[in-house]
């Protein structure tokens, strides 16, 4: 038997606009235990992304921050990442959307706030179209390659029915086993071991 397949590695693939970090079952960090982030920015000035898959541990809905959209049924907010809470980023399929930033795949970030404050209280669909984050994850220059260069994160390609359609508590082991051997093996790594 191979027992290389046991040794979690990343695959060293650099991320780009639009791309997943997945991170290793084994880093333990409270922000990014778990988690999936949806790549914003990556350049030589550092990076940004948004956590797909984290809740508050005490429910944030659109209602509770937007009094305009209190007569909507609950949209939820979600963790987008430790960095400035107060700012709130939504993640969208709405390509004519002004002021989106399109990051590839069908997928596009933020545009006319006012816009979609119009387009939730004309009863559209918010279900597979837009999800609401507070906050983000960033990297100062340098900072994510040498995370990358630790096996902290393994780089997966943006799925829009994934990440939209999707229930967020299965997607870290839904996107490590979509990357094949020896990738599914490690989703089933237990997130903590001594409970075992």
């Amino acid at each position: 038997m191979n027992m290389h397949i046991f040794q979690v590695e990343s695959n060293k693939v650099l991320p780009q606009v639009g791309s997943l970090l997945i991170a290793s079952p084994l880093l333990y960090d409270y922000h990014f235990a778990r988690t999936v982030v949806l790549m914003i920015t990556h350049d030589s000035e550092g990076s940004m992304g948004i956590v797909m898959n984290k809740d508050f541990r005490y429910h944030i809905t659109l209602h509770d921050l937007v009094p305009k959209l209190k007569s909507v049924p609950t949209i939820p907010v979600y963790k987008g990442g430790p960095v400035d809470r107060d700012t709130i980023f939504f993640i969208h399929t709405l390509s004519d959307l002004e002021g989106a930033l399109d990051l590839g795949n069908g997928l596009y970030l933020n545009g006319n706030f006012d816009r979609v404050q119009e387009y939730i209280l004309a009863g559209n669909d918010i279900e597979g179209h837009i999800r609401f984050f507070a906050g983000y994850a960033g990297w100062k220059q340098k900072q994510l390659e040498k995370e990358i260069e630790e096996n902290s994160w393994i780089i997966g390609e943006t799925d829009k029915k994934l990440l939209l359609d999707y229930d967020y508590k299965d997607l870290w082991q839904d996107c490590m086993s979509k990357l094949g051997t020896p990738y599914e093996l490690w989703s089933k790594y237990p997130q903590y071991p001594s409970c075992n």
